[in-house]
């Protein structure tokens, strides 16, 4: 078995109302596990980035059992799981924290891209396979299609700034996670605690580009979309469910 295993501690400035790690950091912790991971095969950033590669998360489905505390560390454990419809590099991630209670888990699809013509790549497309842990799963669920209405209502506008945009000259997957979170009421996070969240990355953002963020609560769970508002695209898609607290967790 091929495991990464890092420490982290949550920060101040990364703690919501509560006081607890805000969504967003897990997706920016998984991020970082997974670069490193990466690395350790020899597939840095900048070795991928010379050979004309980089990996781009596609999908990642992620249940929150508990969030860590301002000021607690919390151990992430990842892995690959292989190839998934020939194009997708599977990875499962793990979050333990104080005691070793589960804080969450959760499992992602990633393509490879050529950075400069934008276009995807096969995974034959690196030098070596990359390893398969397939049958270790963190968390047992499908990363398929979200049926997102095209009436949900805006929310927000938003606009790809300078802080939006990452190494790849594109938003950067925790910001769009921090732009669904920013359409939903807030008592949803004050009185309650998001407990199951999926998102589907379907265009990239550039620099300069404008995101028309759109949710509706339907059916028990919430709805968003973010339409890019230049080139009239979904960027992305979201789901999300909350557990209002005192309640059992479904």
């Amino acid at each position: 078995m091929d495991i990464w295993t890092e420490t982290v501690t949550v920060k101040a400035f990364e703690a919501d109302v509560n006081r607890r790690w805000k969504p967003a950091c897990f997706f920016q912790a998984m991020q970082q596990a997974a670069t490193e991971h990466a690395a350790s095969w020899g597939y840095d950033y900048d070795s991928l980035l010379a050979a004309g590669r980089v990996w781009i998360l596609s999908r990642l489905k992620i249940r929150f059992d508990d969030l860590p505390a301002e000021g607690e560390a919390v151990t992430i454990r990842t892995w690959p799981k292989g190839i998934r419809r020939r194009v997708f590099f599977a990875r499962d991630f793990e979050f333990r924290g104080a005691n070793g209670r589960r804080l969450a888990a959760a499992t992602s699809a990633w393509l490879l891209m050529d950075p400069v013509a934008r276009r995807l790549l096969s995974p034959q497309a690196l030098e070596h396979a990359v390893p398969d842990n397939d049958g270790l799963a963190a968390l047992a669920e499908p990363l398929d299609k979200l049926v997102v209405p095209d009436d949900l209502p805006e929310r927000l506008v938003v606009h790809a700034g300078y802080s939006a945009v990452d190494m790849l000259g594109h938003v950067n997957n925790a910001r769009y996670v921090e732009w669904a979170c920013d359409s939903l009421p807030f008592a949803l996070f004050r009185n309650g605690r998001l407990r199951w969240l999926q998102v589907n990355y379907q265009a990239e953002v550039r620099p300069g580009e404008r995101v028309s963020v759109r949710a509706a609560g339907r059916d028990g769970a919430w709805c968003i979309c973010g339409v890019n508002l230049d080139s009239g695209r979904r960027a992305f898609e979201a789901e999300a469910t909350f557990q209002v607290r005192g309640e059992s967790p479904a």
